[in-house]
């Protein structure tokens, strides 16, 4: 049997305006910057939608509701077999008034095309890459391995 691993359990939320069909953008100062939507760690006693749906809460002022699974992304560290698992999830169930600024940064409603338009330096690291399963239902699981002391790009692998 092999040693366990450490496993670090992060979420992210897309929330789409149903009356807009704009989408809810933070532009992260903090941790990691760019272009990204809201999300964070899974806490003791949380479970994954509830831990997203607070992160929401949090870093926008909204109460999101209905949230659905729809992606997990699994990193694997090379160099010390840390484990990071990133579970992606979407509504448009939302309620309550949009700060305009928290710790993490500006939120703001975006149309999904212009989102998709910005260069890759105006997003956050692989958000292009989480935006995958966010919109397209044929995948639902990104894989990739990295290590600390490479500096190549992140091959990923899509299920």
């Amino acid at each position: 049997m092999g040693r366990k691993l450490p496993l670090e359990q992060t979420n992210m939320c897309m929330v789409t305006d149903p009356a807009t069909g704009k989408v809810l953008v933070q532009k992260r100062e903090k941790y990691w910057t760019g272009y990204a939507f809201p999300g964070g760690h899974v806490e003791v006693g949380e479970s994954f939608a509830g831990s997203a749906a607070r992160e929401v809460f949090e870093e926008t002022g909204l109460t999101a509701a209905d949230l659905r699974l729809c992606g997990i992304i699994h990193w694997d560290c090379l160099d010390d077999g840390e484990q990071y698992i990133v579970y992606l999830y979407k509504t448009e169930n939302f309620s309550g008034e949009l700060l305009e600024r928290t710790e993490e940064g500006e939120v703001f409603w975006m149309d999904m095309q212009e989102l998709l338009d910005q260069p890759d330096d105006k997003l956050a690291p692989y958000f292009r890459v989480y935006l995958r399963l966010f919109l397209d239902d044929s995948v639902f699981e990104a894989h990739s391995a990295w290590s600390k002391s490479d500096t190549a790009e992140s091959v990923f692998e899509f299920r």
